[in-house]
């Protein structure tokens, strides 16, 4: 079978009101991203990085997949399909995606400071400072901030090495190590990207562009797809 995978970035998630901080001068709900999103923001001060993330844990929880994501979820029905996602939000499982790889963590889990090991999940519930693990650590959201590795980044690559098409929605490209997922494309993968803006990376293949949101211009995809591949 095919193998398809997709690549998706705060872009996709747009449509379904999740707000992206690249589109707001670099704030996330008037938040710098430094001080909510970085190893130096949790140190500053933890209680302000957990209060952000309950909020956008109960946004995330309450809003659901758009087109963009039922879109990549029906490219199941006729390939084998993994989704990449930068994304902390579930809403590529909400749409019916199996295979999902998290390369930023989900907003769902929390971990222990003390114990990278120890991951629960906590729904939309809130983590407050002084919740700790059976350990003694201090619970914190399971998501990987500036400044800290990028655990899943091997399987993300061995992925798309394999892949016989590679489609990117709704990302810049300019955050890394995400961004250096083009470098592991084959030479002859057909590459696709779904952007109102195109992309300023570099790409060794010839790619195809859709100017268009996730919404709007994945749908139009899929359905070429099929007609091409089926």
């Amino acid at each position: 079978m095919i193998k398809v995978v997709v690549l998706t970035g705060a872009g996709i998630s747009a449509d379904s009101g999740i707000s992206t901080f690249r589109d707001s001068g670099g704030l996330w709900e008037g938040h710098d991203v430094m001080e909510v999103a970085s190893v130096e923001g949790w140190k500053n001060n933890p209680a302000k990085v957990l209060e952000f993330y309950n909020i956008r844990r109960k946004q995330a929880v309450q809003a659901e997949p758009n087109e963009g994501h039922k879109a990549v979820a029906k490219l199941q029905e006729y390939f084998d399909v993994t989704v990449i996602t930068q994304n902390v939000d579930e809403l590529h499982e909400k749409a019916g995606s199996e295979k999902v790889i998290h390369l930023h963590g989900k907003l769902t889990e929390a971990r222990s400071e003390k114990n990278p090991d120890y991951v629960i999940n906590i729904g939309a519930d809130s983590i407050n400072f002084g919740d700790q693990c059976p350990q003694g650590g201090q619970l914190r959201p399971n998501i990987v901030w500036f400044g800290e590795m990028v655990p899943k980044m091997y399987d993300a690559a061995i992925a798309t090495q394999k892949a016989d098409i590679f489609i990117v929605v709704g990302t810049s490209l300019v955050v890394y190590p995400a961004a250096s997922l083009t470098n592991e494309v084959s030479p002859d993968t057909e590459i696709y990207v779904v952007d109102p803006k195109r992309p300023e990376a570099y790409f060794s293949n010839k790619v195809h562009f859709i100017e268009d949101t996730a919404a709007k211009g994945m749908p139009k995809l899929v359905e070429q797809l099929i007609a091409q591949h089926t």
